[in-house]
């Protein structure tokens, strides 16, 4: 390590960079290379196979968005569901909700949750929480032997759809999903760049559609160390529309959020031109 050493993550022609003042922790688990860097502007670093996966400075915008939402949503989300998660800053999110009386995080890579216990405390202070439980097993399977009619919201908080990830980006795997929610559910998946990954939001809104989801909706916001500095989630629900939210509840929601509030759960959903002309027709097609 040089006083002038810099993580790199280059993708599609472009490159996002950090300063890094040394590497913490470096190992190969059984799934994937777990690196932890301390960086000059952007506090810890996570990567998993070369790939930013957080840092502490940007990372609660992502872990609002891919919670808050879709519990919002929902009208009374008891029992909620998070395949991946593994650095438990959604479930940390997801606890805030006193409504909530059990949430599962199904993530394949014990060692990311135990390294994120070790570098990112402040993501992992709700582990202990009597309503929450920590599976390590392979989300497809559970999902496929998993109670129909058990789940009230499913968050897929998982890496990019490459190698064994793009498995939970199926329409097979969603049909799983959809079998399990309740009538009402939500179905949250990270879904990626807008500017850089519109194929990979299309796929995803065809692949929920195939699966027999009844609505499907993408909002979006800023991430600025994934690549572009944009990203976005795709909400699906079971036998009902995503319209609406319990605005009085997210106003006065009685726990501390950074960047979510009702205002932006309306604006998040207003997307620009080029998505609404690229995903207009997929339900009809």
């Amino acid at each position: 390590m040089t006083e002038d050493s810099w993580f790199t993550e280059k993708a599609k022609g472009f490159g996002m960079a950090l300063k890094i003042t040394a590497k913490i922790h470096d190992e190969n688990s059984p799934f994937q290379h777990i690196e932890v860097f301390e960086t000059e502007t952007f506090g810890r670093l996570l990567t998993l196979d070369g790939l930013t996966m957080l840092t502490s400075r940007d990372n609660f915008i992502y872990h609002e968005m891919m919670s808050h939402p879709a519990l919002f949503i929902h009208s009374n989300p008891k029992h909620v569901v998070i395949v991946g998660g593994g650095d438990c800053g959604t479930l940390k999110e997801v606890l805030k909700h006193r409504e909530v009386e059990e949430v599962l995080q199904v993530e394949l890579d014990e060692r990311v949750t135990r390294v994120a216990e070790e570098f990112f405390p402040e993501l992992c202070e709700s582990n202990g929480d009597e309503r929450a439980q920590l599976l390590f097993v392979d989300a497809i399977q559970w999902m496929a032997d998993a109670s129909a009619s058990s789940v009230d919201v499913i968050l897929l908080d998982t890496t990019d759809p490459v190698g064994q990830a793009s498995r939970l980006f199926s329409a097979d795997f969603y049909r799983d999903c959809l079998r399990v929610l309740r009538e009402g559910g939500v179905m949250v998946a990270q879904s990626e760049s807008p500017l850089f990954d519109m194929e990979i939001i299309t796929s995803i809104h065809k692949a929920m559609h195939a699966a027999g989801a009844n609505d499907i909706k993408t909002i979006h916001f800023p991430q600025c160390t994934y690549p572009s500095g944009w990203w976005s989630a795709t909400l699906a629900r079971k036998g009902q529309k995503l319209n609406g939210f319990r605005e009085t509840a997210a106003r006065k929601k009685g726990f501390p959020t950074r960047y979510y509030n009702a205002d932006i759960h309306i604006a998040c959903q207003s997307l620009p031109v080029f998505m609404n002309e690229t995903l207009a027709g997929i339900a009809k097609a």
